[in-house]
């Protein structure tokens, strides 16, 4: 059976994703600017943290998180949002919800694992009320847009090939944008976001970024000197600042549409 990418350790993943996840939600909400007091479903929620940013950010009438893994909904209801959110196990392809249940659907970093990215959006526009929000973001992986993209760069450059979600193409701008317009939203919009994230040190990058399972469990399986060649490849790509810092970029898309009334 061909490997697939898995997330199920919710505190891996906090480390690893979930700070990225806050660092573009940021500008993401910003971008929406949602009124207080929607009903929110956040897809895809894994271990909640785009869901507390919601939460945090947008003073919701009420929030649900669902996801398939139950390691990540785990750390999910652990979090300081349990109060509020409430998370439950369900698929992206059909919702555990009636028709025009919530003010405001979003993906957060997930519209690429989704086995039918249509059928996904689908299911967000059919439990969002008319006049509603349905929105996402997610990296540009073909772009080179992921965190750990210098790592996967020189992995290639070796002949190792990382584990990539199922529907990489579906994080694309274009490919948003024909998706939501073809789930039959209105007033279609898009955008890149582009950030930072600065690591103490180079080790501090290196065994974060390998807490994912796109690269982690591919270079455990490397020989230990193919490994150590990988870490000086990548560290001369990154570069350290004066402090000894290393900064790493990524660069996500999002889009928004409005169900018609």
């Amino acid at each position: 059976m061909e490997q697939q990418i898995r997330f199920d350790d919710g505190a891996a993943y906090e480390r690893m994703m979930g700070i990225w996840s806050r660092i573009v939600g940021e500008v993401f909400l910003d971008w929406l600017a949602p009124r207080s007091g929607l009903q929110w479903i956040d897809v895809g929620c894994g271990n909640g943290a785009f869901t507390e940013l919601i939460v945090a950010r947008c003073a919701p009438a009420e929030v649900q998180g669902i996801d398939p893994s139950e390691g990540q909904l785990a750390f999910a209801r652990a979090r300081s949002t349990a109060g509020l959110a409430e998370f439950r196990a369900g698929d992206a392809m059909a919702l555990p919800f009636p028709d025009d249940t919530f003010d405001a659907a979003v993906m957060a970093l997930v519209i690429f694992f989704v086995p039918d990215p249509v059928k996904g959006v689908a299911e967000m526009a059919r439990v969002v009320k008319p006049g509603g929000l349905v929105a996402a973001y997610a990296w540009d992986i073909p772009s080179g847009g992921l965190p750990n993209e210098p790592i996967q760069v020189e992995m290639r450059a070796m002949g190792v090939q990382p584990l990539l979600p199922p529907n990489v193409n579906a994080g694309r701008l274009d490919a948003l944008r024909e998706l939501w317009t073809g789930a039959g939203l209105d007033a279609v919009q898009t955008r890149q976001i582009t950030v930072q994230r600065t690591f103490e040190s180079f080790d501090e990058f290196w065994t974060t970024s390998l807490l994912g399972g796109g690269i982690g469990p591919v270079i455990a399986t490397m020989p230990p000197g193919d490994v150590k060649s990988l870490k000086t490849r990548v560290r001369a790509r990154l570069r350290a600042d004066m402090t000894g810092r290393f900064t790493a970029n990524a660069l996500a898309n999002a889009v928004m549409g409005r169900m018609p009334m």
